[in-house]
Order: C-alpha cells, then structure tokens, then sequence
C-alpha cells in the first residue's frame, strides 16, 4: 500500500469540513479511514480474552482512551444551562441595550476592545471557553447593538443576511485571535506548554520567559491585524449607507 494513501483520513476530514458536514462525524470517519489503512483493528479484546497475550490496540480502543485521558475538556457544556436560563431571561436583550447606550461604539471599535481583552485574559493564564461563554450569549447581541446605533437599524432582521453574516465572522475572529495568540504569553496555559515540552523532548534547552518573550511581536502584530480588519468592516458600513 503506498505510504500516500494513508494521508485519505486528512482528504475525509478537508471535504466534511468544506461541505459543512456535522464535524463530529466527519472527524470519527477520518480517525476510522487513516486506522485501517494504517492496519490497525477495529476492536482489540481485553488481555484476558487474549491469555494475557497483548493485542495490537484497535480503533474502537484508541477512541475510548483518547476521550477518556481528555474528558475534562467537556467540562464547558456544564455551563450551557446558566447561559440557555440567562439568554431565556433577557440577556441578549440587556447587552444590546447597553452597547447602544454607547453613542460612539461601532462593530469594529467593539470587537478591537474584545480582542484586546482576550490577549490580556489568556496572558493572565484565564480560561473562558470564549464562544460558548461570551461570543455567542454577549459580544454578537452586543455587536448587533452596535451595528443599530446611529442607523436607525433597531432589529437584527434589517441588517440583512450579509450584514448578519459578517458579524458574526468578525465575533468569530476576534475571539480566534485573542485567544489563540493571547494563551502564548502564559507560562500556564496549554500552547505555550506544548511548544516547551516538544522543543525539551528534542533536545533543545529554551526557557518558557524567553519563548514568551520572542512570542509578544507576534501577539501585537495579531492585534493590528485584527484592528485593521474590524475598522474596514466599519468602512464597509458606512459606504453601504452613503449608498
């Protein structure tokens, strides 16, 4: 069997994900597809079935240790029934009313202070589980508020699609941004962790403060990017309106 052909499993992974197929599914599929074609079993039994003979692990196998050495990751979906009851009871509706309090805020100028904050969080070592916890419950009413003020824009539904739809990118983007950079200026937090212990198992000997260190231009250069990125969002508003 050619060595390529095992690469099929990042192929099934790349046309779910493209074709917005449930990414659960297509990710098990993947994981299924690139062990068989690597030779491995599906089911491995217990050394007892075997006379205590060990078993090459099987796939069935592999999946199970996989989610249970990381069932603490699942831990954020405990906190999906305190937002469902606070979106219930006028969340959504409270953050909005209290951006557009805000004469000067803008989508753009929002989601730069968000950003901005979320650097500042994961430097701090603090998780948040940012999409479930505040993107979705608060920063896109919020953004909404913000994209009503001063236009006359009282509803979601009179954005239109489009509008919505870039919101909610921008919500996604920002988060992505402040998250996935700001964690790299913690000593604590997971990334920069990994990077440390992979460079340590290679022989390398680096120093988390250093890391950090050569890590920060990178993170500012992300906030930049990000600010110009959301004050063209702005741009594109205001033209939309002249028009």
């Amino acid at each position: 069997m050619p060595e390529s052909l095992r690469l099929l499993g990042l192929l099934i992974l790349v046309i779910g994900l493209l074709f917005r197929l449930r990414p659960t599914l297509v990710v098990v599929v993947a994981a299924v597809v690139t062990g068989l074609l690597a030779g491995m079993p599906i089911y491995a039994p217990e050394l007892a079935e075997t006379g205590g003979t060990p078993a090459p692990e099987g796939i069935v196998n592999m999946l199970g240790r996989t989610f249970a050495e990381t069932r603490l990751v699942s831990l954020f979906i405990i906190t999906f029934p305190a937002i469902a009851l606070s979106e219930r009871f006028g969340l959504q509706e409270r953050a909005a009313s209290l951006i557009q309090q805000v004469r000067v805020a803008t989508v753009g100028r929002l989601l730069i202070v968000y950003q901005v904050f979320r650097v500042l969080v994961g430097a701090l070592g603090i998780r948040l589980n940012g999409h479930a916890a505040f993107v979705r419950p608060l920063v896109f009413p919020m953004s909404l508020g913000a994209a009503a003020t001063g236009s006359g824009e009282a509803q979601a539904d009179s954005l239109g699609e489009k509008r919505l739809e870039e919101i909610k990118a921008a919500d996604a983007a920002a988060e992505n941004y402040g998250n996935f950079y700001g964690q790299n200026l913690s000593p604590v937090q997971p990334g920069i962790l990994l990077v440390y212990g992979t460079l340590r198992g290679l022989g390398y000997e680096v120093s988390l403060w250093r890391m950090i260190f050569f890590t920060t231009p990178i993170v500012l250069s992300s906030v930049i990017l990000g600010a110009v990125q959301f004050l063209l969002l702005d741009r594109r508003k205001r033209e939309r309106r002249k028009t």
